[in-house]
């Protein structure tokens, strides 16, 4: 993750060493230069800061590899690699153990903590972000030049403050040198400005990690920072598992890089900037046309969309869970790639649109605690169902005609109901007015 202190540290610890080494290097945006300027220059670099006094002329990084590994081998050296994110850079820059005399240190900092691990380094250390005692010394740090707010009048907007940044270091640091030197006034306009459009600087730090994922793993973060951040993760793992994201592995690689961690409760946890930097990202697809978003979160915007019959051909998940004053469903003619359509615990839904029945790509159909239900669509055509959960529909009097079940292995299993192979199953515990199945 951005912004976490992995540079300040790196570099607070070279500086307490860096006098016990004759030869040393700190090497700064290995991402960036390297991207920019290739491998060769960092080699380079590398070379002319440990040995300053020599000179140095190669073109490739084979021929840069063999005179690091030549030049150091009995050298006792402190090297510090900021930034890292390709396997490549360690290869080229530090190579294997014997590149470096006995007693070498050689520090990595990079936001993907599987890079380091694939590289067999001796110990990882991960930065957390910080106490709130801890942030509140920073952010008076930055905005006040000293470790305590000097005015009372401002007490309650560095909380406000301190709390959006959620012990981000980048983002007190970014905040507080914003709000150094002006007054109150300005401090609630910037608050409120934050409430509803986040500080660019700090997003786009953060967006780094995200734009060096792959398009699977980019999915998935996307999804959990706008539906599922909080949420048990085998829930998630399941939803997302359905949309062919590899979740096992996907989830992993976010954790791996600190996009996202498990708590002790099994939640999947997201840090509220992130969230926010996801969010914003699937905001700006499309701006305007709230329809050809790929996902939509906040309630107004849904309702917007519902109420305009707009085609919504990417849509495919609906979830209007407790909506307790929804009473019917709109039509879904306009949505024909829904795949799940979750409406549990709108109990006062009486009525769902025969629309349902065209969608052929539905899987998952959540009918749970509806009680005001009491039909559904008399024929439903839902050729890819996989689950119908009618648990809670006590007042259910019958069940439509599926088409293509008639076509598969069918199996009973007491008073529940389970179609297996393609159909999986009917969860109809607790329907007590169920009258004809």
């Amino acid at each position: 993750m951005g912004g976490i202190g992995k540079t300040t540290l790196a570099r607070v610890a070279y500086t307490q060493m860096s006098s016990h080494f004759e030869c040393k290097s700190f090497l700064a945006d290995v991402r960036d230069i390297s991207n920019k300027l290739g491998l060769v220059s960092l080699q380079k670099q590398l070379l002319s800061q440990v040995l300053p006094d020599e000179c140095f002329s190669f073109f490739n990084v084979y021929e840069g590899n063999v005179i690091i590994n030549h030049r150091l081998s009995n050298k006792r050296v402190l090297i510090v690699l900021d930034d890292v994110d390709n396997l490549q850079h360690l290869k080229c820059l530090v190579g294997r153990r014997d590149w470096f005399g006995l007693g070498s240190r050689i520090i990595v900092t990079t936001r993907d903590e599987h890079l380091l691990r694939s590289y067999r380094v001796d110990d990882v250390y991960k930065p957390t972000t910080l106490n709130d005692n801890d942030a509140l010394r920073l952010f008076n740090f930055k905005a006040f030049g000293c470790e305590k707010v000097p005015k009372e009048d401002f007490i309650e907007l560095v909380q406000h403050v301190v709390g959006y940044a959620g012990g981000l270091p980048l983002a007190l640091e970014v905040l507080g040198s914003f709000l150094c030197d002006r007054d109150a006034s300005q401090w609630r306009s910037a608050i409120e400005r934050l409430k509803r459009d986040s500080n660019k600087e700090i997003l786009d730090r953060l967006q780094i990690s995200f734009d060096g994922l792959e398009e699977t793993e980019k999915n998935i973060f996307l999804d959990i920072a706008c539906f599922f951040n909080g949420e048990e993760k085998d829930f998630v793992m399941k939803v997302l598992d359905g949309c062919e994201f590899f979740p096992d592995i996907g989830i992993d690689v976010l954790i791996k890089k600190s996009l996202l961690t498990v708590n002790k409760y099994n939640q999947l946890r997201m840090h509220d900037l992130l969230q926010e930097m996801g969010r914003k990202i699937v905001r700006e697809k499309s701006i305007d046309e709230l329809e050809k978003r790929c996902r939509l979160w906040e309630e107004r915007d849904v309702y917007n969309v519902l109420i305009t019959n707009a085609p919504m051909h990417k849509l495919k998940v609906i979830n209007l869970q407790g909506s307790e004053n929804l009473i019917k469903t709109p039509n879904f003619k306009m949505a024909p790639n829904i795949e799940s359509l979750v409406l549990e615990g709108c109990t006062r839904l009486a009525y769902v649109d025969p629309s349902v029945g065209v969608l052929k790509k539905l899987k998952l159909l959540n009918l749970r605690g509806c009680k005001s239900l009491r039909s559904l669509p008399t024929k439903i055509g839902m050729e890819s169902l996989e689950e119908l959960i009618l648990s809670g529909c006590s007042n259910l009097k019958s069940f439509p005609e599926i088409d293509g079940i008639p076509k598969r292995k069918d199996k009973f299993h007491g008073s529940d109901v389970a179609f297996v192979v393609k159909f999986e199953f009917i969860n109809k515990a607790e329907s007590k007015g169920l009258q004809s199945l």
